[in-house]
């Protein structure tokens, strides 16, 4: 693909929200707006690289997107007054100013979107699967195909989603509840960038595309709430966590653990970005979890090398963040970073506490670390076996693979393969 077209689709990406924003906005039917602006966006992926891109490109697709909302009104035998509404929108080119008691932007047309799809009345799923879509501007079938469900699966879930707001009558405006919202909003960001950072299953380690669009949506909404210390946070951790991902696999796609990375190969600017980002906003007081984890990930950063890593700080960030979340996984992170600073004993007893909280009791995670603080107590065969264990229930399969061979490492064997 040539430049051009990337940067058509860049542009594409980043205008799709606001032309669906402005249709709910004006029409408020968000499932048939949606429909319309992915008609527009087709119109455009086909006829800008040919002609050019508009002089302005948004308002061309607002038009485009509009004639069809018109056709797809008139084929459902709409109410003529909103048929009349949105054929007032057919300029040449041209965004037709809001009134003036209703100023709108293109970016609170954006960060509305955000909140409309991260409704709390929709679970999780259908929160991250409908952003990606409205938000993200990703087909249905790249949505399931990261997710790895049938595209008709994601097809439902979607439209369950589209349906459940529409049924709900939810006005197209800031939610009265904006400060709440945003917490799952952040929430939902923060799911897209761990699915694509480090899949769940599968056959790869990370999905780039989502990722990639995590950090692109969270930059955005920190433009339209730079002033807000969680979402500041929230990019930074997505920045210095993403910043590893290029020394995180080998040449095969292997796991390759932190401790064992070419840090050479982190990316710098993002490091560079991320640090800026949460000294801006810690000394403001009070910090979020998302600005604690973002503090935990400088630490591990800027350490020159994994035996310099300033333990006894991680320890106690955990410690602050453990204060304000039972997360079981802060729980484990925090036995982690007690057995680095005070030694494996001390990590482990902690382990043995959280063995016993069933969220986590039978996650890979927790045998994983529970063998690596028996490697590091000297007591091989019981690390071994956790290896093991942690690989079983691992449905990752560089995962699997990483895990197996340590536990083959401490039994003398060859690692299996698969």
């Amino acid at each position: 693909m040539t430049g051009t077209g990337t940067a058509a689709e860049d542009l594409l990406r980043t205008l799709a929200p606001q032309v669906l924003g402005a249709l709910v906005r004006r029409y408020g039917n968000f499932d048939t707006a949606e429909d319309a602006v992915q008609e527009a966006l087709l119109a455009a992926a086909t006829q800008w690289p040919v002609d050019g891109v508009p002089d302005n490109p948004r308002g061309w697709l607002i038009t485009v997107a509009a004639r069809r909302l018109t056709d797809l009104l008139r084929g459902e035998q709409a109410r003529r007054r909103r048929e009349d509404t949105v054929a007032q929108w057919e300029l040449p080119g041209q965004w037709m100013a809001p009134a003036a008691d209703q100023p709108v932007t293109p970016s609170d047309d954006t960060l509305i979107l955000l909140f409309m799809c991260c409704h709390p009345s929709l679970s999780p799923a259908s929160q991250i699967a409908l952003t990606l879509r409205a938000v993200g501007g990703l087909t249905t079938a790249e949505i399931a195909r990261a997710f790895m469900v049938p595209e008709a699966t994601m097809t439902r879930r979607i439209s369950r989603a589209k349906q459940s707001i529409k049924s709900s009558g939810i006005p197209f405006g800031m939610p009265v509840d904006r400060v709440e919202r945003l917490g799952a909003v952040l929430h939902v960001l923060y799911l897209i960038f761990n699915e694509g950072y480090a899949s769940t299953s599968g056959p790869a380690l990370v999905r780039t595309e989502l990722s990639t669009e995590a950090i692109r949506l969270a930059r955005m909404l920190y433009r339209l709430l730079p002033d807000d210390g969680e979402v500041a946070g929230l990019l930074a951790l997505m920045l210095l966590t993403d910043a590893r991902r290029p020394a995180r696999t080998g040449p095969d796609g292997a796991l390759i653990p932190m401790a064992e990375q070419d840090r050479s190969r982190w990316n710098a600017a993002f490091i560079a970005e991320g640090v800026e980002l949460i000294s801006a906003v810690l000394p403001r007081g009070k910090p979020g979890p998302y600005q604690l984890q973002a503090a935990i990930a400088a630490v591990h950063d800027e350490a020159p090398s994994a035996a310099e890593t300033d333990w006894p700080q991680i320890k106690a960030l955990y410690e602050v963040l453990l204060r304000m979340s039972g997360n079981p996984m802060v729980m484990l992170n925090h036995a982690v970073a007690v057995g680095m600073a005070d030694g494996p004993r001390a990590g482990l007893t902690l382990l043995t506490e959280l063995a016993s909280d069933e969220r986590v009791s039978n996650d890979h995670r927790l045998f994983a670390v529970r063998a690596h603080l028996l490697e590091m107590a000297g007591e091989r065969e019981a690390a071994r076996t956790a290896y093991a264990e942690a690989a079983r229930r691992a449905t990752s399969l560089p995962q699997q693979r990483y895990l197996n061979t340590r536990a083959a490492r401490l039994s003398g064997e060859n690692p299996p393969h698969g």
